[in-house]
């Protein structure tokens, strides 16, 4: 138990990109009840966007946090007028079917293009660390935590504040009562797509220098966001951001606490994922749930 003290900083910094990195899917599930299998891809599209951003114009990530967010706020908006609007009513196995064809279809281009050699980002404040005695602190995680945290507090802000944020938390609790109070439904549905697509999009940004950059990397962030929104319960935000740090939690005590523990992050997500099915369905907070 000697290393308890960093394992557990290690499991806060981690949790806190895992919140950034569901809560779009969260978001998009809870408002638009769309089984979002494209939210990986749009992770490692903004990765790459950050990244090319920095080895060709020079733009640090962090300052290349705003375009990234405003181009995955347009392209989900599009997506979603042009595809995924057209199955909403549709049972869930087609809007699975298509969003996971369309994350196949990125994944490929992204291939085709950028090859699949793994690349990252190396900004200055990835390399330094922070050391407390018997405790280090990366200094990217450490920033990529507090931007994580930023954002998600400016998000739970907007929805409690915004006109349109309490406009998609009412879509979201009803929809039939939404349309008789003149809120704009198909509108909404699509910039709350295009909000969630832009949360996916910077938490690439972020891991561009902290994870390695591959056209596959969206796949494992996929899994364990369904992880962390199915521990936290479907839909549900806030339990989202607590089933995050459990998550990064378990993953961290596996790591340190598990003989080559470090490669059994997906074997940890998958686990969670039985587990909460198994012995508590609706999450730990309860699935939200919507009419």
């Amino acid at each position: 138990m000697s290393y308890i003290g960093q394992a557990l900083v290690d499991a806060l910094l981690l949790g806190g990109i895992y919140t950034l990195m569901v809560i779009g899917l969260s978001m998009s599930l809870g408002i638009t009840r769309v089984i979002n299998f494209v939210h990986g891809e749009a992770i490692m599209l903004g990765a790459y966007a950050a990244y090319w951003g920095l080895v060709k114009l020079g733009v640090d990530p962090l300052i290349a946090i705003p375009p990234v967010a405003l181009l995955g706020t347009a392209a989900g908006f599009i997506v979603f007028k042009l595809s995924i609007a057209h199955v909403l009513d549709a049972p869930p196995e087609n809007q699975i079917l298509l969003t996971f064809g369309l994350g196949l279809v990125l994944q490929n281009v992204a291939l085709i293009l950028w090859t699949g050699n793994e690349r990252s980002n190396n900004p200055p404040y990835a390399l330094f660390s922070f050391d407390f005695d018997e405790i280090v602190i990366p200094g990217g995680r450490l920033i990529g935590f507090v931007v994580a945290c930023v954002i998600v507090v400016a998000l739970f802000v907007w929805l409690k504040y915004g006109e349109w944020g309490r406009a998609s938390r009412a879509l979201a609790e009803d929809r039939d009562a939404a349309v008789l109070m003149g809120i704009n439904v198909p509108f909404l549905y699509a910039f709350s797509f295009g909000i969630a697509s832009a949360l996916a999009a910077v938490a690439g940004a972020i891991c561009s220098f902290i994870f390695a950059i591959t056209p596959f990397m969206g796949f494992d962030m996929l899994v364990k966001g369904f992880a962390i929104i199915i521990l936290g319960g479907l839909g549900s935000i806030i339990g989202s951001v607590a089933g995050a740090f459990l998550l990064a939690f378990a993953e961290t005590m596996v790591a340190y606490y598990v003989p080559n523990g470090n490669g059994w992050s997906e074997a940890v997500a998958f686990t969670v994922m039985f587990a909460t099915l198994v012995l508590r369905p609706r999450g730990i907070l309860g699935q939200v749930t919507t009419k």
